[in-house]
C-alpha cells in the first residue's frame, strides 16, 4: 500500500478546488469564479485498492492586505514542506512578475519533492496559447511534467491523479477507505453557505463575508441549523439581504438543498446577517471563525 500527501497550490481562482473535486469524484471544496474562495486547508482523501492520497487544497496565494490574507498565504505556503508531491496550477503563461513567479521561486527551494505544473482551463485557450504557456514554464526548470487540464470536463484528470499516485511513499493508510475529507460536517455546512453567498453577491462583498454556525441540532429526520453571516459594512448587509429579503432567501434555499444532500436528512436553516467592521484584521474574530491556528 502507498499513502502520502499532495499539496495543490496556485494563485486565486485558477481552478484548484475544481481539480480536487474532479479527482475525488466528490465535492469537498467550494468553487466560485471569485478570489479567496478557499480560505483554509481543505483536505480531500482519495483511496483505491493500492494507494491513498491526502490532497491539501490551499488558499490562493496573493499579496496579503490584512490579517486574513496573511493567514491564507501562510496556510498555503506551509503545506509545501511536508508534501510528497506538489501540483502547481496556473491558467496563463509564466511572467517574471506576479504570483506565479513568487510561487515558482518558493518551489525552487524544495529540492526533493516531485512538482507538476497543471495548466488549467484548457477549454479557454487555443493550441498556440497553450504551447506558449507550456514553454514559458518549461524554461523555469522546476517541474517534472507539465499537463493541461479541463477539470469540469474530466480532461486529463485521471492522468494527473496517476502522476500523484506514483509519487506516494510506501506506508499504511492515514484514514478509513470510505472517508473523503477529515473536516467535520459543521465546517462543510459553513463552506456551503459561503459558496452560495459568493455566487449570489456582487464582487466587492464576498471578501468581507464570513459564516459562523451558532447552533446545530441533529434530530430524527431533521437537522436544525442557525448560522450568522458576518460582513464589514452596513451597506453590505443590505446587499446580502436584498430587496424584501429575496437575496438572503435565495442563498438560504440553495444552501439548504445542498446541505440536505450532504447530510442525507431534512434541514431547517436559519440565516442572520451581522456587521463586524474590519473583522479580517481582528485576531479575536479570525480565531473564533477558525482562521487562526
Amino acid at each position: 500500500m502507498k499513502a502520502g500527501f499532495c499539496a495543490i497550490v496556485g494563485r486565486p481562482n485558477v481552478g484548484k478546488s475544481t481539480l480536487l473535486n474532479a479527482m475525488l469524484g466528490e465535492k469537498v471544496a467550494i468553487t466560485a469564479d471569485k478570489p479567496q474562495t478557499t480560505r483554509n486547508r481543505i483536505r480531500g482523501i482519495y483511496t483505491d485498492s493500492e494507494c491513498q492520497v491526502v490532497f491539501i487544497d490551499t488558499p490562493g496565494i496573493t499579496k496579503a492586505r490584512n490579517k486574513l490574507g496573511e493567514f491564507m498565504a501562510s496556510t498555503a505556503l506551509g503545506t509545501l514542506a511536508d508534501a510528497d508531491a506538489i501540483l502547481f496550477l496556473s491558467d496563463e503563461a509564466y511572467s517574471d512578475k506576479g504570483g506565479d513567479a513568487f510561487i515558482t521561486e518558493k518551489l525552487k527551494g524544495i529540492k526533493d519533492t516531485p512538482k507538476f505544473l497543471i495548466l488549467s482551463k484548457m477549454d479557454l485557450r487555443g493550441p498556440e496559447e497553450f504551447r506558449a504557456a507550456y514553454e514559458s514554464f518549461e524554461k523555469q526548470g522546476v517541474f517534472q511534467e507539465i499537463v493541461g487540464t479541463n477539470a469540469p470536463a474530466g480532461e486529463n484528470v485521471d492522468y494527473v491523479l496517476g502522476l500523484v499516485k506514483r509519487c506516494m511513499p510506501d506506508g499504511p493508510q492515514f484514514f478509513p477507505p470510505d472517508m473523503i475529507t477529515d473536516h467535520p460536517e459543521r465546517f462543510l455546512v459553513t463552506e456551503i453557505i459561503r459558496e452560495k453567498l459568493l455566487h449570489y453577491l456582487s464582487d466587492e462583498v464576498p471578501h468581507g463575508v464570513a459564516v459562523e454556525i451558532e447552533s446545530y441540532e441533529e434530530g430524527e429526520g431533521l437537522t436544525k441549523i442557525s448560522a450568522v453571516i458576518y460582513c464589514e459594512k452596513k451597506s453590505h448587509k443590505g446587499i446580502i439581504i436584498g430587496k424584501d429579503g429575496r437575496k438572503l432567501k435565495g442563498v438560504g434555499k440553495s444552501a439548504r438543498e445542498e446541505i440536505e444532500r450532504l447530510l442525507g436528512t431534512k434541514v431547517f436553516l436559519e440565516l442572520w446577517v451581522k456587521v463586524k467592521s474590519n473583522w479580517r484584521d481582528s485576531d479575536f474574530m479570525l480565531g473564533s471563525l477558525g482562521y487562526k491556528e
